[in-house]
Parts: structure tokens; sequence; C-alpha cells
């Protein structure tokens, strides 16, 4: 068999190289891939401004000399990241699939769709990946998640992959329906640094869904590189998979509230702060302004150029004034024997200014992300808590609801997907549930009153305004099927403790069933 692999793997390498140049440079250059590139680089953009990487500053010293330092910056993009992610998920997140059946011990698998569930988001710990990701999905303006089953295990795996590495294929207006998801794995061979990067097609083909995987290998990391066997890194990895019975993408894709101004006919989403580049640049400017001001202390020094020190150099060319190399203070002047030699011109550092130029800049910041006035503060004197933030039915808490909602179907999408595939490799047996069926609960307790909730919602049920299992639904954040199921245990809790029916089961007690 091995020997039929080789002779299988020796014309599969001969036809890759038959077949054109088959290198790439960059990924628009694969004939499926069609993406903006002005899209890829606003992506590209995002993580450099996440990661907090800028240019170094250049300016000319007190010599004239061209002088580099780094620049001082408030990675606001991170921050408001950070917030925003906190605020629309947690670990105390519950998630729900309404089912009756129970646990199939006699198989290695599960009846159960929410066992089922819980077993496969436990073993991938879910919540707490998914509460890292949300934060460079805020900040860079997408995420995808694709399960997948590890045949050595048999366990259900998740496949994260950030924006820079996803790219649709085909899309409409209420989902992408094909998409690649990009993988990089780095090497060393020979003391040189190899980067093989994976690209996984996830494409229809009438009703059958198919995965197929082309590896690339390149030394030069900006390159997506030439075609090689998959073989050379993944051992048993097969080119196509078809898989069918399923009604939905294997990958699920999330992306920020609100629609994509900056390019319309793109199903990507945006980050955050991609419509406010202008006021970052501000308060960063601002702020390494303020920092270097504190630096330096802004000291402007007049000298007599008869104060200066000489020296002639090595090669004894004639003596030349000097300055400290790294200060930009001197100034040199020609001043009269009867004026002051030294005159410091210095100013105080300004720091009310730059603090009050930054608090201004927040506040457009905040306007522009929708977030209340008050949500970042350079002194920290004017930051809301979680409850001003509720009592105040702030803009903060409307936003969050926005993404709050996107998030939402994209759990339920992947709970679908789970389940989907866990079938088609026969790993569970049960029935595929709907959106409806699946409770999403996003532990709201910090954002809601849930004592108010349940007044507003039982004075609604009892002037007939709402039937009690979609108030429990409301303010429990259940499935419906869960809702149902507590109307009819209250139901028969509240029979149960009936005085009447008491009497009479005490009667029947006494006396037996009369004939």
């Amino acid at each position: 068999m091995n020997i039929i692999n080789r002779i299988r793997n020796f014309f599969k390498r001969g036809g890759y190289a038959l077949a054109g140049d088959n290198t790439l440079k960059s990924i628009n250059d694969h004939p499926k891939i069609n993406i903006d590139p002005e899209e890829l680089a606003r992506i590209e953009r995002n993580f450099n401004e996440y990661k907090g990487h800028y240019p170094q500053v250049e300016y000319f010293n007190s010599m004239g000399e061209l002088k580099k330092r780094n620049y001082m910056h408030l990675n606001m993009l991170k921050l408001s990241s950070e917030l925003l992610s906190g605020l629309v998920f947690n670990e105390q997140c519950e998630i729900v699939v309404s089912d009756d059946k129970k646990e199939d011990e006699t198989r290695n698998s599960y009846k159960s769709a929410n066992d089922f569930i819980q077993r496969v988001f436990e073993h991938n710990d879910f919540k707490k990946n998914l509460m890292r990701y949300l934060e460079p999905m805020f900040a860079t303006g997408g995420l995808a998640v694709r399960p997948y089953v590890d045949q050595s295990t048999g366990k259900i795996e998740f496949a994260w992959a950030l924006s820079n590495a996803f790219y649709p294929l085909k899309s409409n207006s209420n989902a992408i329906a094909e998409g690649v998801i990009k993988s990089v794995t780095t090497k060393i061979e020979r003391g040189k640094e190899i980067h093989y990067t994976l690209l996984e097609f996830h494409e229809w083909e009438n009703d059958l869904y198919v995965i197929s995987n082309e590896l690339y290998k390149s030394d030069n990391k900006n390159e997506i590189g030439k075609r090689v066997l998959l073989d050379e890194l993944f051992e048993g990895l097969n080119e196509r998979t078809k898989i069918s019975h399923l009604t939905r993408t294997n990958f699920n894709y999330l992306k920020p509230a609100g629609f994509n101004n900056i390019n319309p006919h793109s199903p990507l989403g945006l980050g955050i702060t991609d419509n406010s580049k202008p006021t970052l640049k501000q308060i960063n400017d601002t702020f390494d302004q303020f920092n270097w001001e504190v630096k330096m202390g802004q000291r402007t020094v007049f000298l007599s150029d008869q104060m200066l020190k000489t020296r002639v150099d090595e090669n004894g060319n004639p003596p030349r004034q000097v300055f400290d190399p790294d200060t930009n203070v001197y100034k040199l002047a020609r001043m009269e024997f009867d004026q002051e030699f030294v005159k410091d011109v210095t100013n105080d550092i300004r720091t009310e200014q730059y603090t009050s130029a930054i608090n201004q800049s927040l506040k457009t910041l905040e306007m522009q992300l929708q977030l209340s006035v008050g949500t970042f503060s350079f002194d920290g004197k004017s930051v809301k808590t979680a409850t001003e933030i509720v009592s105040e039915n702030s803009l903060t808490y409307r936003t969050r609801n926005n993404h709050v909602n996107e998030i939402e179907k994209f759990i339920k999408g992947l709970v679908v997907s789970v389940l989907e595939l866990a079938k088609a490799y026969k790993l569970f047996n049960g029935d595929i549930p709907t959106f409806e069926h699946i409770g999403v609960d996003f532990d709201d307790g910090v954002f809601q009153d849930r004592s108010a909730l349940l007044r507003f919602y039982g004075q609604a049920k009892t002037f007939g305004f709402i039937p009690s299992a979609e108030a429990i639904q409301r303010v429990f954040k259940v499935p419906k099927k869960t809702a149902d199921q507590w109307v009819r245990e209250v139901q028969k809790e509240q029979t149960d403790t009936d005085p009447t029916n008491i009497g009479d089961r005490a009667a029947k007690h006494l006396f037996g069933n009369e004939e």
C-alpha cells in the first residue's frame, strides 16, 4: 500500500508541476478567490493598530540631525473592543436546547441534543474561548468558527479563524454561503523558516457540502507560496470530503452589528472603529505630544554662540559646536556681549490643556461608537458604573443589545452546525432543533433588573396581555418547550396544593373510592 501511495503522490506532484506555476503571492491570486484588495488592506491595518504597531516618529534635534523615537499611543481600539466584549458575553451565559429525549447509554451516541451540545461545548471550553475571540472580532471586523470531527478521538473540535484568515466565496444579503479558511504553520528546515499555508474551501455541489484542502509552501512569510502535497505536513488529510444532509454551512461567521458602509457590497464586517480612524489618530497624536513634552520638559534655552563647546575632529578639521545628540532643547542665538549668554524661555508643561484635548476627543469617539457619555475618560473622573448605564437606559446598553442579537444568532447557528455534523458522522442520532428551540441566556443580571421584568410581565399576564409561557421565555431566556413544561409543572403544583383537592385526597385515603 505504501508503494502505491508513493506512486500516486509522484504523479500528483508531477501534475502540480505541469499545471502551471501554482505559486500564489497573495490570497487573491487563487482563481477561486476574489476579495476587494482594499478590504484586505483595511483588515491588515486594523490588526496592526490592535497590536499597537506604529512607525517611529522622526524629528530633528538641535544640531539639525534626523532622529527617531517610539510613538506613544493610547490603544483605544483594544480598549473599546475589550469593553464591548466584556459587556456582551461572559461565562455565566447559559445555552440550552429544548429536548425531552434521554441519553442512549447503550451506544456511543446521544439522543439528547442538549446533552450532546453541553458535552461538546464543555470539551472545547467554548464560553471561555468565545470571550477571548470576541475582542479581536470587534477590533478587526469578523470571526469564523468551524466544528470538525477529530478522527483519532471521534470527538468534535472547534477551529477558530480571525478576520484575516477567513474569505467569503459566495454570499447573499442574509449570510455567507461558501468560504475559505486559511491557517499558517511555520517550521524550521535546515535553519530556515518555512511557512505552510493550508487553504480549506467550503463549497456546495448541489445538495452535497464539499470541503477541499490545498497546501502551499513558501520561505517568504508574506507570500502564500507554491502548492505541495498535503502529506508533506498533514498526513492522512483528504483533499476532498463530501458531507450529505447538511442544511447550512459548516462554518459560522460572526461580525459586529451594523452595515459595512465602507464597502457596501462586501459581506465582511467592519471593526468598531473603522469609521473613527481620524479620531483615533487625534487621540494618539495628542497623547504622544503630551508624553514627549513631559519627557523633554519642552525646555527651550537660547545660548550665545560664545558659550558652546568646540572640538577638533579626528581628521584635524576646524572645530565645530557640539550638542548632546539626543536633545532638542538648545537653540543657537547670536547675542551681544551686554546681553544674557543663556536665556531659558521654557514654558510650563501643559497638563490641563492636553488632558482637556484628549477628553474632548474621547467624547467624539464615544459618539462614533454609540457609547454613553463618560464611558471613556483620560482623567478618570466621569466613568459610568453598570448600574448607571442601566438606570439611564443609556446608549451603551442599546448598542450592547444590538451586538448581543448578532452573537445569539451566531451561537444558535453553531449549535445546529455541530448537531448536523455529528449526525452525518453518526455521533448523534436525535432530531436537529430549529432556532426557536435553542435558548441563549446572556446572564443580563448586571444590565437587567429581573425583579422589574418579573413585575412587568406578571402584570401583563394578569391582565391577559401575554401567555404564561411567553412571559417565562422573556424573563428567564429559556426555549419555548421548556417554558411550556414549566407552565405544566406550575399548574400541577397549584392543583396539588388546592384545599379542595387536599380534602378529596384525604377522604379517599380514609374511606377509599366510592362505588
